[in-house]
């Protein structure tokens, strides 16, 4: 969040990289890394701007009829209230005329995450005379950093959240020894209410799936058809949950209810191994001080799976920013696959690292922990994360 307290620093950070400033828009929501920077609060219905020079103090860019989401703007920044459009690009000429500013932009759509600017608003600020370039590394370092409080809370519902997974389970496996096995959303519903004893929150319910419908990565159980969790399945669990305002634990767990095939034990152990490629390589690097792009990390991974005859089905990146405001964050994903993600990974960024293999209509298998990088190391939780798949 932009504060006088934070102020300082991000505009260190504007002077060494050259630039005049940062120039944040949102209409509607467009732009979370704008409304959270900016620190919004309330419908934002009209076009606003946030301008932040690398010195002196930013800059508010409001509408005339909405005061009301600036409530938390300090009094001694300025505010400049426009209603015509006229008045909006003359206000913007003022500001940026002849700079080098930092938007949300990522050329060629490289990472969507990153690209929230609409062209025909970069457009316009170009016509008031700016050159504007992508600001992937200013997110990165003043928007996506997590607090040490945060990774304290993280850490505490990544405990949590295991648990759960293993309790999930013992809970498959029981019932499975019954008349009438637990369904997939039987067992959605369990881990939903375990989270909710525990004060955690989740934007949506976990997935839980065995054999084929684990090979859909985004599958969802439903009560209107019911499957069962027999004995013999492959369960796939993947459940995320967060204490409130915290940061989000996000973990993927596999087992076998009784002795795993050796189909199961072979995709398993390709998975689990692409997995460790990529920490193995955060391990070695972070240390040195050596930089790590999350496209590296990523290709890791892959190079792992591709390598054990599975990276056709491997269809998705290998993991997602995880930000202090969402599960899917503004930070660097780590991915080569469905972007092109060259941003560094710095101290106080996290990740999930969750490389899958999905044989259609046959099993899915995919491994997930959580990365944070911390000044000279690596973090992984859950501490006790999966190395062998459970067999219950």
């Amino acid at each position: 969040m932009l504060t006088p307290e934070t102020l300082p620093a991000l505009q260190r950070v504007l002077a060494e990289a050259k630039l005049d400033g940062w120039l944040l828009y949102d209409f509607q929501g467009a732009n979370p890394i704008a409304a959270g920077a900016l620190a919004l609060d309330g419908m934002v219905t009209r076009r606003v701007f946030g301008w932040v020079p690398r010195e002196g103090v930013p800059v508010a860019v409001t509408h005339d009829i909405e005061q009301g989401p600036w409530h938390r703007w300090p009094k001694e920044w300025k505010r400049v209230r426009y209603g015509s459009w006229k008045v909006l690009e003359a206000t913007l000429l003022s500001l940026v005329s002849g700079k080098k500013i930092a938007m949300e932009y990522s050329p060629g759509d490289a990472v969507p995450y990153l690209d929230r600017v609409p062209g025909g608003v970069l457009e316009m600020v170009r016509a008031a005379g700016a050159n504007i370039v992508s600001s992937g590394a200013l997110v990165s370092q003043f928007y996506a950093l997590w607090t040490d409080a945060q990774l304290v809370s993280h850490k505490r519902a990544a405990k949590i959240v295991a648990a759960t997974a293993r309790a999930a389970f013992e809970e498959a496996g029981k019932r499975s020894r019954t008349s009438k096995p637990i369904t997939e959303y039987e067992l959605q519903q369990w881990i939903a209410s375990r989270f909710k004893a525990a004060n955690l929150e989740f934007e949506h319910e976990p997935i839980v799936g065995v054999n084929e419908n684990a090979a859909n990565p985004h599958y969802g159980p439903s009560a209107d058809n019911p499957r069962e969790i027999r004995r013999g399945d492959l369960l796939l669990i993947d459940l995320w949950a967060r204490e409130h305002d915290g940061i989000y634990a996000d973990q993927t767990w596999m087992g076998s209810l009784g002795e795993p095939t050796p189909r199961m034990l072979e995709v398993w152990t390709a998975v689990r191994d692409a997995r460790d490629a990529s920490i193995a390589l955060l391990r070695e690097r972070i240390p040195k001080g050596a930089a790590v792009r999350g496209a590296e990390v990523d290709d890791a991974a892959r190079n792992v799976l591709t390598a054990r005859g599975f990276g056709a089905q491997f269809t998705h990146r290998t993991g997602h920013s995880i930000d202090s405001r969402q599960l899917h964050g503004a930070g660097p994903h780590i991915d080569n696959f469905e972007s092109r993600e060259v941003r560094e990974l710095i101290p106080g960024l996290g990740f999930s690292i969750e490389p899958g293999a999905y044989l259609s209509g046959e099993i899915g298998v995919r491994a997930e922990v959580n990365a944070f990088i911390a000044p000279g190391e690596v973090i992984i939780t859950p501490e006790d994360y999966q190395h062998d798949l459970i067999v219950v």
